[in-house]
């Protein structure tokens, strides 16, 4: 792919003397979604914590839209434009919906925009605008989702990593995530996450790759890995990559 927006080249990362990845390279072109499935251990939310800064690889490069982010502070990764929606959501519970939307706009100094952009957000998501006095830690899981992905989007970012974005939710609160996830795509913002359900994330993906053991071991369109026997039999047959 020539037109990426988010590249791993060749990263090698450790927890003290354990190598969780070993040459790991992936890329999210504009305007793409792209999935990461893996097993339990198999180093997927150490690769969200590497491009969000919060674990720097002992070697390889991770840039976005051509410039370097290794060595960057979350923050400045955060200005460069890629927002996170964390695995468990991580809300401020005892804080409103309202504040914690606008928690997401802590680099901008841009005031009067960032006004714009909240209700642009709760028209988006208009389930937020009833809630919007109520404390976060009260609402469903769903509902705390669509904080976390509004959040998020308060930042603008053009590239938003989701670490299993539908953990823990009812049926019906994980359809209306993936639709969100779909309208956020269209809206022009790329879409890089892990997910525990492969056979969901496969459905609204581009692109997938495959982490075992710290290495990709398969990659390709979505609807290819969707027919992969391998995948099929280790991922699709009830068997949730964790």
């Amino acid at each position: 792919m020539t037109d990426a927006l988010l590249r791993l080249d060749r990263v090698n990362s450790f927890y003290g003397p354990v190598q969780v990845h070993f040459d790991l390279s992936l890329e999210v072109g504009k305007g793409e979604i792209v999935c990461l499935l893996g097993g339990n251990a198999s180093g997927k939310s150490t690769t969200m914590k590497i491009i969000l800064g919060l674990l720097k690889p002992r070697s390889g490069q991770v840039s976005f839209d051509g410039r370097p982010l290794t060595g960057l502070a979350t923050p400045q990764i955060v200005r460069r434009g890629i927002g996170s929606v964390p695995e468990s959501r991580r809300l401020f519970a005892t804080m409103t919906v309202r504040e914690n939307v606008l928690m997401g706009a802590y680099t901008r100094d841009d005031r009067k925009a960032v006004v714009e952009d909240h209700e642009r957000v709760l028209d988006l998501f208009p389930k937020l605008r009833e809630r919007h006095a109520q404390q976060a830690g009260t609402l469903s899981g769903g509902e705390q989702q669509m904080v976390a992905m509004a959040r998020a989007l308060m930042g603008r970012p053009r590239l938003i990593v989701m670490d299993e974005p539908t953990m823990g939710l009812s049926p019906l609160h994980v359809d209306k995530v993936l639709e969100l996830i779909g309208t956020i795509n269209r809206q022009g913002v790329s879409v890089f996450m892990v997910e525990q359900n492969a056979s969901l994330a496969l459905r609204i993906a581009h692109r997938g790759y495959v982490l075992q053991t710290g290495r990709i071991v398969l990659s390709g369109p979505a609807a290819d890995l969707a027919r992969d026997p391998q995948i099929r039999d280790a991922y699709l047959g009830g068997t949730r990559a964790a």
